[in-house]
């Protein structure tokens, strides 16, 4: 028997400690690709964020034993278009990270689980009902709130590349969602390993294309931390995924937004960038949407079970 087939214990503490260490790696990574500059093509960067995740990941995978099921694919084209469309949203997000204040970033990010809501509904027929529509749409109405006064039809001091990075940004997040709809897919017959691994597989080999659009080389401060970035992206990956094995995702999601906290710190400290207080508040309005979709879930997940058990004939 393999590790991976061990089944861990319920233990939500354990599980919530896992997600804001895997936030922290993320937040690293991130910060990380910020300190690189805008010097480097978006293509460049998501290479080395792909390809450097696949060290921890398969090293993780040989640890369990597990490397050789983790190949095992019944969908090899959909894991290429997850891979295509992975490639899309992280060169768009990390275009955008390089022009924009890391907080205002990670506030726009926040956008992604929200229209993930709404191609769930329109492309895989799920079910939304009003309460989590009107839950979208206040957190659209404070991703607005963010983005708005960065373009120039609302500033007239506004820089075009900041212009630029946000919609970039916005729309990385668009992408990020339609990738979310791919998972979604691949998991109702794709082990979570195998997705990951594939994933960084597809994802660098999509990147490397962009070699054919010019690479800049980079200078060995900046290779340290491309390198640094994909480490920490494979990790951040693993811990991720463990999170889930202890605790449900509806005890695990709100963690998620612990990352603004750290984005505006780092911002502050290492880059000099304070947080406006559109983004402060367009966050909050975010964020407290997003809880509410997840609580939202977690209801109808109780009252589903609770239907199944009640539809169940007894012996």
């Amino acid at each position: 028997m393999t590790a991976s087939a061990a089944r861990p214990a319920h233990n939500p503490m354990l599980g919530i400690g896992l997600k804001v260490v895997s936030v922290v790696v993320f937040v690293g990574m991130q910060t990380t690709l910020k300190g690189v500059g805008d010097g480097l093509p978006a293509g460049q960067l998501v290479f080395f964020r792909s390809f450097f995740a696949l060290i921890p990941v398969i090293g993780y995978l040989i640890y369990l034993g597990d490397v050789r099921t983790a190949f095992r694919t019944d969908d090899l084209g959909g894991h290429f278009l997850r891979g295509v469309i992975g490639v899309t949203s992280m060169g768009l997000g990390f275009f955008a990270l390089t022009k924009l204040p890391y907080p205002e970033w990670i506030a726009i990010s926040y956008a992604s689980p929200l229209l993930t809501v709404v191609f769930a509904a329109l492309f895989l027929k799920e079910t939304v009902r009003a309460y989590r529509w009107g839950a979208v749409l206040v957190g659209l109405c404070g991703i607005v709130l963010v983005a708005a006064p960065n373009f120039s039809l609302f500033s007239e001091t506004m820089a075009p590349d900041h212009a630029i990075g946000m919609a970039a940004a916005l729309a990385g997040a668009a992408v990020a969602a339609v990738a979310m709809i791919q998972i979604r897919r691949l998991v109702r017959t794709e082990r979570t390993p195998t997705i990951v691994v594939y994933f960084s597989l597809t994802s660098s080999l999509v990147a490397l294309v962009s070699i054919l659009f010019g690479w800049v080389w980079p200078t060995p401060q900046q290779a340290v931390l491309l390198v640094l970035a994909g480490l920490c992206g494979g990790v951040g990956q693993l811990l991720l995924t463990s999170c889930y094995r202890y605790a449900d995702a509806s005890t695990i999601a709100p963690f998620e937004y612990t990352s603004m906290i750290f984005a505006v710190i780092i911002g502050a400290l290492l880059f000099g960038e304070s947080a406006s207080w559109t983004t402060l508040a367009g966050a909050a309005i975010v964020i407290c949407a997003g809880v509410f979709i997840i609580f939202r879930e977690h209801r109808l997940g109780i009252e589903r079970r609770k239907a199944r058990r009640v539809a169940t004939p007894q012996g």
